[in-house]
């Protein structure tokens, strides 16, 4: 599959890339029609460095930032934004006036949460989701839920690929959107377009990457 693979450049900084691949692929939520490949700019420090660059932007130094909540496996990408968020003077409140990059755990269950050690990086802190990709919502949903079960106040979602500006009521600052792959779509598996012409899944796909069928 890799063959098939597109580049796509943000407009704002050219080496934040993406990487599209065409075909049928399912998620844990649902059917797609476009893998969004984001392991290198997730994995190298040129392309982590470019993304977090272009995420930043969209934060004023009016904005309190204390810990920056990492999906997706995003934390190297959260580090670099970090570092762009205090050079242009987004403020924290923790006493440390620094901020803290973290990820969540998934239980058995399905949950996630955050372990005793880390809730004071949580709690009554101004906190930003950073995921890989926002399509259906429910990871944010989820992830927003968990934040503030730990006492967490959200401030803003950032995704280094989003489908929508807007997923369930909550605005998503994105490097790369519908605009940049006009043709990628999302179903329900139960009502999947594919399916129903009977094409085969050419891969199962999460944040860590694709499984070939």
């Amino acid at each position: 599959m890799e063959t098939r693979a597109t580049k796509i450049h943000s407009s704002i900084n050219p080496n934040a890339i993406i990487r599209v691949i065409p075909g049928h692929f399912a998620t844990n939520h649902s059917h797609i029609n476009y893998y969004v490949d984001m392991t290198i700019m997730k994995s190298r420090k040129s392309e982590a460095a470019a993304a977090a660059s272009v995420l930043a932007r969209k934060y004023s130094n009016s904005t309190y930032i204390d810990t920056i909540i990492c999906m997706d496996g995003c934390e190297v990408i959260g580090a670099y934004l970090a570092d762009d968020l205090t050079a242009s003077g987004i403020m924290s409140l923790n006493q440390h006036q620094t901020m803290y990059i973290v990820t969540p755990e998934m239980n058995p269950g399905g949950q996630l949460i955050f372990r005793d050690n880390m809730q004071m990086m949580i709690d009554g802190k101004h906190c930003l989701l950073l995921l890989a990709s926002a399509t259906t919502g429910r990871t944010i949903a989820r992830a927003v839920e968990c934040v503030q079960y730990y006492g967490g106040i959200v401030e803003g979602v950032s995704a280094i690929f989003s489908a929508s500006d807007n997923v369930q009521g909550i605005d998503i600052n994105y490097i790369f959107g519908g605009k940049d792959i006009d043709e990628y779509r999302t179903y329900e598996a139960s009502k999947c377009p594919m399916c129903a012409q009977n094409q085969k899944i050419d891969a199962i796909v999460n944040s860590f990457g694709y499984s070939k069928l």
